[in-house]
C-alpha cells in the first residue's frame, strides 16, 4: 500500500492508518515531498510504534529517494518503506 503524506497531514490520523494497515499487512510505503511532509511521516511512525507495541510488534522503516511526476514536473521524493517485526 502507498500512502502520500503532505505537510498538512495530521500525524495522529496517519499513525492510526499505519498501525491499522500494519496489523493486517506486512508493510507499506509512505511518499513525501519536502521537509514538512517528511516530518509528519516520521512523527506518525513514532506514534504508530506506540500503537503496535502492545501487539508485540516493532515498527521499522527505511528511507530512500524516488522520482515521481507531480503537476507535470519530475520531482524527487523521499519514501519510507515501513514494516513490522515481532519482538
Amino acid at each position: 500500500m502507498i500512502m502520500k503524506v503532505s505537510s498538512d497531514t495530521d500525524s495522529k490520523q496517519l499513525a492510526k492508518a499505519i498501525a491499522s494497515n500494519l496489523s493486517k499487512n506486512s508493510g507499506l510505503e509512505l511518499q513525501t515531498i519536502g521537509a514538512g511532509a517528511l516530518n509528519q511521516a516520521v512523527k506518525a511512525c513514532a506514534i504508530a510504534r506506540g500503537y503496535l507495541a502492545p501487539m508485540s510488534k516493532e515498527l521499522e522503516f527505511q528511507a530512500g529517494f524516488m522520482d515521481i511526476e507531480k503537476d507535470g514536473e519530475d520531482r524527487t521524493a523521499i519514501k519510507l518503506t515501513v514494516k513490522t517485526r515481532e519482538c
